[in-house]
């Protein structure tokens, strides 16, 4: 099996699997949880769906940039990868940073908690056994139903790539399959309301409009975040010149389509009324479409849904702190490949502790706009760092659209983030905070430890 030459990382997953975990990673919490409260702010389905829309097409032209640069750099890391080869370490090790305590660990906590919430719905008599058992609610018990599917994922992911993936596999077929199953079962069979698509209120097109588009489309674009998934796993993709850039827009594009029948489904299943703010909008749609016994089933599905983005994201997130580790900006041990499996599992374990915590903290409600603000700020940087190649001698590759995907994408996620940040400023100058903070640790980093050169 050949490995690449600049890691003990084996080059082993070919274009379905990394299709897969470019699937895995978008579909997840966003999709189950962001429609009830973008109905809340938007008030309009029609103007919903279009947002779904924009934000599809922004995420394919970022998928296009991402994979021209995973064709030239592909390796494990990613953005840490692509920012610190096209710019300068130093903003390599912040993307790092950022996806440590943002990008990977938050969305591994949202997506448990997302678990145990629809595992709540499904099977309430769990709860009433664990506040019983001596837990003080259903709070607590959601907690530790939600750190025992994170360890559970975790000792998978320890077990190697290949051993990973096959389980990845089979979760993101079954989620594929769910959700085309509901959407065919809720539009042939459900008692929904065509009627729904043209109800709520109007919408205005004023300055508060603008900066209610700018953070829905933020929230969107968390839902569609993953679509640069599999440039984390560079090193460990056959054939990258060919399947690297493939699986992301195959993947983004699988989870377009998806993401338009998912919610359409919701419209015509709940008023705009009922589904305005609603968490479990999945689990409602169900219940309105078919009944309580439904719901309770669909729930049951949609929490073993969301094991598979869970799952892409404990894959994914420990090859960026092994690229860190490995180049020196990061610990050295994090770096260590485990002799059996193959994997950094040092990095694996730390990245689980962090969302641990981060589900025992409580802040799943707090975290959505945080989390989307701090995701929007380097993947603007890493896509206009393609204008950056020809001084640095590097040609693009020759991808059809690639000279107006990195205008579309930069210009719109700058409009996302300046229309949210005044919107939620406080939510939005945490993330700014959280990314800053990082430079005293690059700095720590570069003096404590020797750096290997990125110019490979």
């Amino acid at each position: 099996m050949a490995a690449d030459a600049h890691s003990g990382l084996e080059r082993k997953l070919g274009l379905f699997p990394a299709t897969n975990i470019v699937i895995a990673n978008m579909v997840g919490a966003g999709i189950f949880t962001t429609s009830g409260l973008l109905m809340a702010e938007l008030g309009n389905p029609l103007v919903m769906l279009l947002l779904w829309v924009i934000g599809g097409l922004i995420a394919l032209s970022g998928a296009l940039c991402y994979g021209a640069l995973g064709v030239l750099m592909p390796r494990a890391g990613g953005e840490y990868v692509f920012l610190s080869e096209l710019y300068h370490p130093a903003v390599g090790f912040l993307s790092g940073w950022t996806s440590f305590v943002v990008g990977f660990s938050a969305p591994i906590a949202a997506s448990a908690m997302g678990c145990s919430h629809y595992l709540g719905r499904a099977f309430p008599g769990f709860f009433a056994w664990a506040e019983g058992a001596g837990l003080s609610g259903p709070e607590a018990a959601g907690k530790v139903l939600s750190v025992g599917i994170i360890l559970l994922f975790t000792v998978i992911h320890l077990r190697g790539i290949e051993f990973g993936a096959r389980v990845q596999n089979v979760l993101t077929f079954g989620k594929v399959l769910l959700i085309l199953a509901l959407i065919a079962g809720g539009f042939f069979w459900g008692k929904g309301d065509p009627r729904h698509f043209g109800g709520g209120g109007g919408f205005l097109l004023d300055f508060g409009g603008w900066k209610t588009i700018g953070l829905s489309l933020m929230w969107i674009m968390f839902s569609y975040s993953g679509w640069n998934a599999s440039t984390y796993i560079g090193s460990e993709i056959r054939s990258p010149g060919r399947n690297l850039p493939r699986s992301l827009l195959y993947g983004t594009g699988v989870v377009l389509l998806l993401y338009l029948g998912l919610n359409a489904l919701f419209i015509y299943g709940i008023s705009p009324e009922r589904m305005s703010g609603v968490i479990s909008v999945g689990g409602l749609a169900m219940g309105e479409l078919f009944g309580r016994p439904v719901e309770i089933v669909a729930s049951a599905l949609i929490s073993f849904a969301l094991f598979s983005s869970l799952s892409a994201f404990i894959i994914l997130g420990p090859r960026v702190y092994y690229a860190m580790a490995d180049e020196g900006y990061f610990f050295r041990s994090v770096a260590r490949i485990h002799p059996r499996f193959g994997v950094p599992g040092r990095a694996i374990l730390l990245q689980s502790a962090i969302a641990i915590l981060m589900v025992l903290s409580g802040t799943f409600d707090q975290v959505l706009t945080y989390m989307g603000f701090s995701l929007g700020i380097f993947p603007i940087l890493t896509v206009l760092g393609l204008f950056r190649l020809k001084r640095m001698n590097r040609h693009r590759p020759n991808l059809t659209g690639l000279q107006f995907a990195p205008i579309l994408y930069a210009g719109a996620a700058v409009f996302i983030l300046v229309l949210a940040f005044l919107q939620r400023p406080v939510e939005s100058s945490s993330a700014i905070l959280t990314v800053l903070a990082g430079l005293p640790l690059f700095l720590f980093f570069k003096n404590r430890y020797p750096h290997r050169s990125t110019d490979r």
